[in-house]
């Protein structure tokens, strides 16, 4: 069995997907270009790199069809909303007793880019280019949904107000309230404008101190409504761990090599689908 099975696929991925509306149908089962797709994800290896013989039991595709494939239904939003979806019919196997915000890549942060690309930029700290995103999971580890990648030479607080709102778009899409939940961040967070974009949303921010800041931030935080940091609810943040474990099982998630902001989006996307899809599955069986 692949990552997914063939009814799995069948049921979340296939309906969402646009297939023959423009360019040609595929001449092969849609499950079988998925499972390529899929193992190209997991595996990390490049597209002309993709086995294809052993995923096509009639016709053989060509590494260039399963690409065109993909960045078809990229193009027109489909693995975004294959994952809206998925969230939505299934948000009662999310935890929201608090949510967990955070950028992208393991320590220090922030992901390679080998073939530069949209939304790369070079990060002294890890003295490459790089790009970021911010993510937000769930107190499971669920991740639910991501903002766009910027460069890498921005700090994560980089356009916080507009990329927190991108977030929380998707989350409100798939019907998620995150109305009065408490958010976890790290001290990399600590501003007036981090907090005031969770007021606007009604969410709890619980954001770790920057020593580096004002020590006397009374007023301003008093200002927006912001909650006294609680050492025991930031505890929970350590199920970032799991979340960035489980992204980084994905190896072509590792290093960036997509050249386009959407096709590197949308691979995270499968890969959200992927790992909560199987969560589900196995919960299911309990």
């Amino acid at each position: 069995m692949g990552i997914l099975s063939k009814n799995t696929i069948d049921r979340w991925i296939i309906p969402h997907l646009t297939v023959g509306s423009r360019g040609f149908a595929p001449r092969v089962p849609i499950h079988e270009i998925i499972e390529a797709i899929l193992y190209r994800l997991k595996t990390g290896c490049q597209w002309r790199e993709i086995p294809t013989k052993q995923f096509f039991s009639d016709t053989i595709l060509s590494w260039n069809t399963v690409f065109y494939h993909y960045n078809k239904w990229s193009k027109i939003g489909c693995w975004i909303k294959i994952w809206v979806n998925i969230l939505k019919e299934n948000s009662k196997y999310l935890d929201l007793s608090s949510v967990e915000f955070d950028g992208s890549g393991s320590p220090p942060g922030h992901t390679p880019a080998k073939n530069g690309g949209d939304a790369v930029g070079y990060q002294g700290r890890k003295a490459c280019k790089t790009t970021n995103a911010l993510f937000i999971s769930d107190n499971q580890g669920v991740i639910l949904a991501m903002s766009t990648p910027q460069e890498g030479r921005h700090h994560d607080l980089f356009e916080i107000q507009t990329l927190f709102n991108e977030i929380c778009t998707i989350l409100k899409e798939a019907d998620i309230n995150l109305d009065g939940v408490f958010l976890n961040a790290d001290s990399g967070f600590d501003s007036s404008l981090f907090r005031e974009a969770c007021a606007k949303e009604n969410i709890i921010p619980n954001v770790k101190p920057n020593p580096r800041n004002s020590v006397n931030k009374a007023n301003e935080l008093s200002s927006i409504g912001a909650t006294i940091f609680d050492d025991l609810l930031y505890e929970d943040r350590t199920v970032i761990e799991h979340a960035n474990a489980w992204i980084d099982s994905f190896k072509a998630l590792l290093v960036r090599f997509e050249f386009s902001v959407r096709n590197w989006m949308a691979l995270h996307f499968i890969a959200f689908s992927v790992i909560f899809l199987r969560k589900i599955n196995k919960k299911q069986k309990v």
